[in-house]
């Protein structure tokens, strides 16, 4: 007996799911313009889960598989990609893209496991997302040629394609500012062996430099909740009384913790001690007070790496590129912010 193959949802199923009328639905699967970011995005999420292929006369690109490491060495930062994945799958989608996305402990990613995964999706394209590629997989990638996009990653001999938020820029402003506020004792929760991390601190390093302070690395190692280990080192510092009045980040997982061991030592925020967090993630909005942050587009980061890998489709040959994106920084009560409030 022959299977019934699953119908094509139409396009009434998508906008009822979407909340959108047919209109808007149609244009945006026809990529056509007018339409916000937003709304597009919303809409290709909804019609990738309802599994609509777009129909097109042109020859769709390769497949891609987005490998997503699973270890939480930068303190659990799931939502932090769930957005960028959400980026990949609805831009894969407009671009009709077969597209999977799977779960890795960076220590397997082994050149054995990636051909594997690859084989298995009938993936042509990689994406490395949050993972740094150890010497053995950048082997096999340079001697197979195979396009590979780091996501939310950089490689610094700028040999493979990568995206990642604006680390040491977003960093320097950061750290200017708790500067602007008068703090020149200043901490920096750390820890990672990530790329992206070090800039961070490269960029933070910077900005103590330019405009003078002291500064002090905080290193953690992630063996548990990034807001307790934080909560605990922060709380260990204060009982020191070494005199440090803010604390820099290097996300609000982690700032949380700061900020939580901070009150319950008796000091006000900002007043007696200002904290900025990294990433704007949900949590930020629901501590007392709301984190200042730094913001980063994960869905744009998601969007901009399908991009790269449809150029390197195109033209095997090219220079890799870098492609970073701005970090803006977001108001909130942790640290008085003149420019910002201006």
């Amino acid at each position: 007996m022959n299977e019934m193959k699953p119908k094509r949802p139409r396009q009434a199923d998508i906008a009822t799911a979407a909340g959108v009328s047919v209109s808007t639905v149609s244009r945006v699967l026809a990529n056509e313009p007018g339409i916000s970011g937003n709304v597009r995005e919303h809409i290709l999420r909804v019609a990738a889960e309802h599994g609509y292929q777009p129909r097109s006369t042109v020859e769709p690109p390769p497949g891609g598989l987005a490998l997503i490491a699973s270890d939480g060495v930068t303190g659990g930062l799931s939502v932090f990609y769930e957005a960028i994945v959400e980026g990949l799958r609805a831009s894969a989608l407009e671009a009709g893209m077969a597209f999977e996305v799977r779960l890795i402990r960076e220590d397997r990613a082994t050149p054995e496991v990636v051909r594997s995964y690859m084989t298995t999706a009938r993936a042509e394209g990689l994406f490395l997302v949050g993972i740094d590629p150890s010497d053995a997989l950048r082997s096999w990638i340079e001697a197979e040629k195979v396009p590979v996009v780091l996501v939310n990653g950089t490689d610094p001999r700028l040999q493979i394609d990568g995206v990642s938020p604006s680390n040491f820029f977003g960093a320097y402003q950061a750290a200017e500012r708790l500067l602007d506020a008068g703090h020149r004792k200043i901490l920096h929760f750390t820890g990672s062996h990530r790329h992206t991390i070090r800039e961070r601190v490269r960029g933070f390093d910077a900005a103590v430099a330019v405009h003078g302070g002291e500064r002090r690395l905080v290193s953690m190692g992630f063996q548990g909740s990034a807001s307790r280990e934080a909560h605990e080192l922060m709380a260990a510092i204060l009982a020191e009384d070494k005199g440090f009045t803010a604390a820099f980040c290097m996300n609000d997982f982690v700032a949380v913790g700061v900020l939580e061991a901070v009150t319950e030592a008796g000091l006000r925020v900002p007043e007696d001690f200002a904290i900025v967090g990294f990433d704007d993630l949900p949590c930020a909005m629901m501590t007392n007070p709301p984190l200042s942050t730094m913001h980063v587009d994960r869905a744009a980061i998601g969007r901009e790496a399908i991009a790269l890998m449809i150029a390197r489709f195109r033209d095997r040959t090219a220079p890799a590129r870098h492609v970073c994106h701005a970090v803006v920084p977001v108001a909130g009560g942790t640290v008085p912010d003149a420019r910002i409030d201006e």
